[in-house]
């Protein structure tokens, strides 16, 4: 299938990212080439549209951005991948509910092959480890917009990263929440790395979709 994978500026201002984000998705056709575009962000709070402000309980210096994703209230920086998935759903003959489940088993598939057993939860979109001593902890959230059939905004994956912006709020509107990320579960990687990994699962799982529905299994 054609795809773009594109690397965006380190420290990109999710403002920015978000506003390229919508005017990708108003401006393609029915032939456009799905993208991909891999981000680090400078420090920011983002509230999805059903976000209730009194989640951001203590954001310090971190500036607080209102997005149109689904979900609550997350956390983006240093340390984290983002990836901003460019998707024309409806060219594909996927149904949301199927979209949501490949962004979720393909951060599983990604930790599995480096060692980190993690599962989805019913009820709380996102991806997560279980730790000694602790519910379980999320490793990687995802919120995503469709318009048209199209979707954009995608999946975040903690690598390697200070958690304590975290503190700051209740993550996914979750009071209490645990995060972690690959290096507090024993894992050295860069963010370019897992990046990269989690485009190459996204780019095999979406083949494999359109595959099988070609061949009518």
């Amino acid at each position: 299938m054609s795809m773009n994978v594109a690397w965006l500026s380190p420290g990109a201002a999710y403002a920015d990212v978000w506003e390229a984000m919508k005017a990708f998705t108003a401006s393609r056709g029915p032939a456009t080439p799905d993208e991909i575009w891999l981000c680090e962000h400078a420090p920011v709070y983002t509230l999805g549209q059903a976000g209730l402000p009194q989640h951001v309980l203590n954001p310090a210096d971190i500036a607080v951005v209102r997005s149109d994703r689904g979900g609550q209230v997350t956390y983006h920086g240093p340390g984290q991948i983002v990836v901003y998935c460019l998707f024309d759903l409806r060219r594909a003959g996927m149904y949301v509910r199927d979209y949501v489940a490949l962004l979720e088993e393909t951060a599983i598939a990604v930790l599995g092959r480096a060692g980190i057993v993690a599962q989805r939860k019913p009820g709380a979109p996102g991806v997560y480890v279980e730790q000694p001593g602790q519910t379980l902890a999320k490793i990687a959230a995802l919120g995503i917009k469709i318009r048209k059939g199209c979707a954009y905004h995608g999946l975040s994956l903690n690598v390697a990263m200070d958690l304590t912006p975290f503190h700051g709020i209740n993550p996914c509107g979750y009071e209490g929440l645990q995060t972690t990320d690959m290096a507090s579960c024993g894992l050295s990687c860069s963010v370019h790395e897992v990046g990269q990994a989690l485009a190459d699962e996204l780019v095999r799982r979406l083949s494999a979709y359109q595959g099988s529905l070609s061949s009518g299994e």
